[in-house]
């Protein structure tokens, strides 16, 4: 694994050890920046998921100004933690080892509010939905807010949800990508 593109290119990352966590591969990550990118202009990134930390790592290095990574699993955090310091701008990241659900309630306390979210949970435990309602009631989405959900082909998520639209889908293999733009007055 690597980072693809901006400040960070080139720069190789490790990915957790054990088979608990499933990195995005580098072709998944590049076509994933082509879509909802390439480049920021600032903003604040989540990524609920982190696993690695390779999609928000990414992000930053592609003009995200701040990125939030939560993960429950130690090993994840460990992971997570050595790739940010390849980066030499750890002040650009924080780390939180915590449930997700959890974790969406201590960001909402801090008033965090998110420009790009990253939903990539473990195949067999999606709540990808749930996860994108709360962070609605919880007001920690901007306007137009880009929330990019990395499913298996299996999970077949919704082309309608309240407050979001779905605006681009891509099949990867066992991999489907489907990109969301939370629309703050809703349907």
């Amino acid at each position: 694994m690597r980072v693809v593109s901006g400040d960070f290119g080139g720069r190789r990352l490790k990915a957790v050890p054990g088979v608990k966590t499933r990195p995005t591969t580098d072709k998944v990550k590049e076509s994933i920046f082509n879509m909802i990118g390439p480049y920021f202009d600032g903003g604040m990134s989540l990524d609920l998921f982190a696993g690695s930390g390779g999609l928000s790592i990414e992000a930053v290095s592609r003009g995200i100004d701040t990125a939030v990574l939560v993960d429950k699993q130690w090993q994840a955090i460990q992971t997570i933690e050595e790739n940010v310091k390849v980066t030499k701008a750890d002040d650009q990241f924080k780390i939180i080892r915590q449930d997700a659900k959890i974790a969406l309630n201590i960001l909402a306390d801090q008033g965090k509010k998110f420009d790009l979210v990253f939903l990539d949970p473990p195949y067999k435990l999606q709540k990808i939905t749930q996860n994108m309602a709360k962070m609605v009631s919880l007001s920690l989405l901007n306007a137009g807010a880009i929330l990019v959900c990395e499913t298996d082909q299996f999970a077949k998520l919704p082309e309608t949800l309240p407050n979001f639209k779905l605006w681009k889908r891509q099949d990867y293999g066992i991999t489907e990508v489907s990109i969301y733009q939370f629309d703050e007055v809703g349907e």
